[in-house]
């Protein structure tokens, strides 16, 4: 069964203060019959891992180093992510291709560091607007899922999960229907072959309270990738409430 994912991706907010009142707002997860991740900046990474010891919140990273130690000023390795207590970490996420350059192929070397690292990647995988207006949205998918197939292999990619966000909706209050996630979602789990049925795939995309419910009844969108509703503990409580509805999908 595929129990359902909710990830909090706080991006460049917060100062010590705030992420102590964040997740106060947030312990009621714990409760809940889902899994949960918070991905802090890399400064509050130990902070936060202090602070929800213990409560069934898992913590996970924004992003991860190709590269595992040396001359990498401001850079992070995947085995220092694991030794503060990360499980899960962002990989090939839309604002790291569009903003710093992250090519398919940097992208695949950080799966394989945070798989040697002992961490769940979680790949973002996603088409821009002009891309989706010309008809190739699946051609981007399948691309960025290959570059990943060609180093990793299908069997790892699928042990890992997988994230669909589309770059339009990226912080832009826009998102895909519920129908137009679902038929993606489901291309990408039988392109995963026999081991797809257990892949968690993800939707990100301007997810909010409004449309999570929706989101979660499509029968192959096991979790979501919240960005800007993350930082504001009622609506992520509210969206983590509404992923109960959809919990354990058959497979």
């Amino acid at each position: 069964m595929r129990k359902p994912l909710v990830i909090g991706n706080w991006k460049m907010n917060g100062s010590q203060r705030s992420v102590g009142q964040l997740l106060d707002g947030i312990a009621g997860v714990a409760n809940l019959d889902i899994e949960v991740a918070v991905c802090p900046p890399f400064v509050y990474l130990a902070e936060v891992a202090a602070r929800i010891s213990g409560s069934g919140i898992r913590l996970a990273a924004q992003t991860l180093s190709e590269h595992e130690s040396g001359a990498y000023t401001g850079e992070v390795a995947g085995s220092m992510l694991a030794d503060v207590g990360c499980q899960y970490v962002l990989v090939g996420h839309s604002e790291r291709r569009r903003l710093f350059g992250e090519t398919d192929v940097r992208v695949a070397r950080q799966f394989e560091r945070a798989r040697g690292a002992g961490i769940t990647p979680v790949l973002c995988v996603g088409e821009d607007a002009a891309e989706r207006n010309a008809g190739a949205t699946w051609q981007v998918l399948h691309r960025q899922l290959e570059a990943i197939a060609d180093v990793a292999g299908w069997e790892a990619l699928g042990k890992s999960v997988i994230a669909y966000e589309p770059v339009w909706a990226i912080g832009t209050g826009a998102t895909a229907s519920p129908a137009q996630v679902q038929a993606v979602q489901v291309r990408v789990r039988n392109l995963l072959g026999s081991g797809g049925g257990a892949t968690r795939l993800l939707y990100g995309g301007s997810v909010s309270e409004a449309n999570a419910a929706e989101l979660f009844a499509q029968p192959d969108v096991d979790g979501v990738l919240v960005g800007g509703a993350s930082l504001q503990a009622e609506e992520f409580m509210a969206i983590c409430r509404l992923a109960v509805g959809g919990s354990w999908k058959p497979w």
